[in-house]
C-alpha cells in the first residue's frame, strides 16, 4: 500500500485527485467497520469474517486495476476498501481471543506483522526495478488474495466465554462505558499524533541533506523497536493502561525533541522511542479493549477502536500539512501537546468501584 500512490501517479492522476482518493479507505473504515464487525459477531464466525473480506479486498482491488479515469478509480478503491478495511480489527480479535485461550502472548505474533511491513516494503522497492508502476496493482491484489488463503488455514474459535474475564454481557454498549471511550481516546490521541512524522519526516529529512538510505535506515530502526518490544511483551509485568501510559511519555518526549532539528546521530536515538510511542499504545489499547470486550463482542470492539482511530488520524493528517507549512520543525510541539492530552485520558480509564 505504501506504493500505491505511485500507481495512481501512472495512471494520470493529479496530486489533488491522489489525496482525494488516499482518503477514502478512511471514510470507507469509518463508516464500514462498525457494521461488518458486529454482523461477523452476531455470526460468531471471527475465521468467516476473515476470509470474506480477504478474498473480498482481492477482488476489489483486481478491479481497481482496470479501472481508468479519477471518478472510476475514485469509485474503486471505495468498494475495495469498503469490502476489506475491517481486515486489521478482525485479525486483532481472532489473534487476542485465540491466544488468550491458549494463555498465549499477542505481542510476539503481533511482530511478524511489523516485520512483514519491512518486507513487504523492501520488496515491493526492489520489484519497482523490474516491473512498470502500472503493475503495481497486480501486488496489492495478489497480496489479499495470500491472506484469504492463510485465513483458510486458521482453526475457528469458540465464541462462548470460557473465563471470568471473557464473560462480557452481550447486551449494552461498549460506547456507554467511559473506560472504553477514555482509553481509546487516548490511543487515538497519541497513535495520532504520529501523523506529522508519517506525512512529512521524510520531505524535512531530504530537505535537510539526509539521503534516502539513511532516512530508509531511519524509519526501518523504528519499525525494529517496535517489533523488539512485541518479541519482549509477553514477559513485561505491565496492564493495558500503563502500557498507553508509557507509549503518551514516549511520544511526548519523542516530538519535543523533534521540534529542535536534531542531528542524524540523534535522530537515531530518537527513533528508538517509536517502539513505545507507537508499539506500546498498541498492545495496551488493544489488550484493555479485548478485557472490556469479552469473546461476544470481540470484533465490534476491535472495530470501534479502529474507527476512533481513523478518526483521530484523518483529522491529524489534514492539520500536519497546515502545521509543516506553518511551523516547520516547531509543528513537533502541537503533536507533543496532542500525545499528552492521549496520556491525561488516562485518568478516565482507571476502574471505579462499580465497574
Amino acid at each position: 500500500m505504501p506504493f500505491f500512490p505511485l500507481w495512481l501517479k501512472a495512471r494520470g492522476l493529479d496530486l489533488q485527485a491522489i489525496g482525494y482518493v488516499l482518503a477514502t479507505p478512511i471514510l470507507m473504515r469509518i463508516f464500514a467497520v462498525p457494521v461488518f464487525n458486529r454482523a461477523v459477531d452476531r455470526a460468531g464466525n471471527l475465521r468467516g469474517g476473515l476470509i470474506a473480506a480477504s478474498f473480498a479486498g482481492a477482488a476489489g482491488f483486481a478491479i481497481v486495476g482496470f479501472a481508468h479515469g479519477f471518478v472510476a478509480i475514485l469509485f474503486a478503491v471505495a468498494v475495495a476498501s469498503l469490502v476489506s478495511c475491517p481486515l486489521n480489527s478482525l485479525t486483532d480479535a481472532y489473534a487476542l481471543n485465540g491466544l488468550r485461550a491458549r494463555k498465549r502472548a499477542y505481542g510476539p505474533v503481533r511482530l511478524w506483522g511489523s516485520a512483514a511491513f519491512i518486507a513487504a516494503n523492501l520488496g515491493s522497492g526492489l520489484l519497482l526495478a523490474v516491473i512498470a508502476a502500472d503493475q503495481l496493482i497486480w501486488l496489492i491484489a495478489a497480496a489479499f488474495a495470500l491472506l484469504g488463503v492463510a485465513a483458510l488455514w486458521l482453526q475457528p474459535l469458540e465464541t462462548a466465554a470460557t473465563t471470568e474475564t471473557s464473560r462480557a454481557p452481550a447486551e449494552g454498549h461498549l460506547w456507554q462505558s467511559p473506560r472504553f471511550f477514555a482509553i481509546a481516546a487516548a490511543a487515538g490521541l497519541i497513535q495520532a499524533s504520529h501523523a506529522l512524522y508519517y506525512g512529512f519526516s521524510a520531505v524535512d529529512w531530504s530537505a535537510k541533506g539526509i539521503g534516502s538510505t539513511a532516512i530508509g535506515m531511519l524509519w526501518g530502526l523504528g519499525v525494529a523497536v517496535e517489533i523488539a518490544l512485541f518479541a519482549v511483551s509477553g514477559r513485561l509485568r505491565l496492564g493495558p493502561a500503563a502500557l498507553v501510559a508509557i507509549g503518551a511519555a514516549g511520544a511526548v518526549i519523542r516530538w519535543v525533541a523533534m521540534t529542535f532539528d536534531p542531528p542524524l546521530a540523534l535522530l537515531v536515538l530518537i527513533q528508538c522511542l517509536h517502539g513505545l510511542s507507537f508499539g506500546a499504545t498498541h498492545l495496551g489499547a488493544i489488550q484493555f479493549i479485548a478485557r472490556a470486550a469479552g469473546d461476544r463482542r470481540a470484533a465490534a470492539a476491535q472495530g470501534d477502536l479502529s474507527t476512533l482511530l481513523a478518526i483521530a488520524n484523518a483529522a491529524a493528517t489534514a492539520l500536519s500539512g497546515l502545521l509543516y507549512t506553518t511551523l516547520g520543525d516547531h509543528g513537533y510541539a502541537v503533536m507533543a501537546a496532542m500525545a499528552a492530552l492521549g496520556g491525561a485520558c488516562l485518568v478516565l480509564a482507571r476502574p471505579t468501584p462499580n465497574s
